[in-house]
C-alpha cells in the first residue's frame, strides 16, 4: 500500500507534467465505479474543464491538487480541490494526449500535451472534489505531518498512554496521529527504535518514546528523499534502491538476516499485519 513517500512520488509525477501544460481540456471518468466519494464525477468533469491546474501538496497517505478557473462572461471563477487516495493498488501516470483509457483508468485529465492518469485495479482508492476559495475538511483535518513542529515527543507520549494496552506497532497505523505510517515504515521504525512490535504502548519506557517519536521523523525523512526524490528531481519509476543498511530490504527475504546484528529476523501477525522484526534488539519488557 502506499505510504507517506509514495504518495509524494506520484503527486510530482503529476505537478512536473502539469506545470508544463497546466489546462484541462476534457476529463474521462469510469462514472459507475464507486470512486468518486464526495462529488458526482459529473461534476468533478464539469469544474475541471477549462481550468488551469496551480498547487499541490501531499500528507499522510493522500494527494491534493488545486485547480483555479479564470472568471470570464459566461462562467464564474472558481477554486476545483481534487483530492486522491490512492489506496492499495491507485497509481498517477503521465501518458501522451492521444491516451485511450484503460480498464482501471477511473480518471484521466487531458492537457495538450499530456493525459494525466489515476488508475486503480482493485478499487480501494477514493476520488475526492470540493469547489470553494478554500481547502475542504477531509484535507485540513489530517493530523499534523511527522516532520512538522506539531509532531512533538509529549504529543505522542500523550496519544501512546490512551491506547495504553494495543501492541505498539498497531498504534504506529493509526493515521490520526502517525500519518502516513504503513505497514513497512512502521516495521522499519520500530527497528531501528529498538523496540519489540508487540510492547503495549502504554509500557514503553520515556527514553524510548522518544527514541520512537526520533525515528518516526528518521524514517520519514529518508524515505521521501530516497523515494520521492529532492526537490523535483524524482526517480522515473518506484524501482528504487534502497540502502541494505535498511530493514526494507531484508523483512521479506526467505531466511533473511537483521542488517545490524546479522541474526535472524522473526515474522508474525501483529495488531492485524504481518510484521517483522529482530528478535537480537526488539525485545519485550514489563
Amino acid at each position: 500500500m502506499p505510504e507517506l513517500a509514495e504518495a509524494e512520488f506520484f503527486r510530482k509525477r503529476w505537478h512536473q507534467a502539469a506545470l508544463h501544460s497546466p489546462k484541462i481540456l476534457r476529463v474521462h471518468t469510469h462514472d459507475e465505479k464507486k470512486l468518486f466519494r464526495t462529488a458526482p464525477a459529473s461534476i468533478l468533469s464539469a469544474a475541471l474543464i477549462h481550468s488551469d491546474y496551480t498547487t499541490s501538496s501531499a500528507a499522510a497517505k493522500q494527494i491534493l491538487f488545486r485547480f483555479q478557473r479564470a472568471k470570464n462572461a459566461t462562467a464564474p471563477a472558481i477554486d476545483a480541490w481534487l483530492g486522491i487516495h490512492l489506496g492499495m493498488t491507485g497509481e498517477l501516470s503521465v501518458f501522451a494526449p492521444t491516451h485511450d483509457p484503460r480498464k482501471h483508468d477511473h480518471l484521466v485529465l487531458y492537457t495538450d500535451a499530456h493525459a494525466l492518469v489515476f488508475s486503480d485495479p482493485r478499487m480501494f482508492g477514493r476520488v475526492q472534489f470540493h469547489l470553494g476559495p478554500t481547502g475542504p475538511i477531509w484535507w485540513t483535518q489530517i493530523a499534523p505531518a511527522l516532520l512538522s513542529t506539531a509532531f512533538s515527543a509529549e504529543v505522542i507520549a500523550a496519544f501512546l498512554k490512551r491506547r495504553a494496552r494495543a501492541p505498539i506497532k498497531a498504534v504506529l497505523l493509526m493515521q490520526e496521529r502517525f500519518p502516513g505510517i504503513g505497514n513497512w515504515m512502521a516495521d522499519e521504525v520500530l527497528w531501528r527504535a529498538a523496540i519489540h512490535p508487540a510492547q503495549p504502548a502504554g509500557t514503553l519506557r520515556p527514553a524510548e518514546v522518544k527514541k520512537l517519536w526520533s525515528e518516526c521523523r528518521n524514517v520519514a525523512r529518508l524515505a521521501l528523499n530516497t523515494i520521492a526524490g529532492r526537490g523535483d528531481d524524482i526517480p522515473s519509476d518506484l524501482n528504487i534502491a534502497i540502502p541494505d543498511t535498511w530493514l526494507f530490504n531484508h523483512r521479506w527475504k526467505k531466511g533473511g538476516l537483521c542488517p545490524r546484528t546479522r541474526k535472524k529476523l522473526a515474522r508474525a501477525e501483529i495488531g492485524g499485519r504481518t510484521t517483522c522484526w529482530s528478535p537480537a534488539r526488539q525485545k519485550l519488557h514489563a
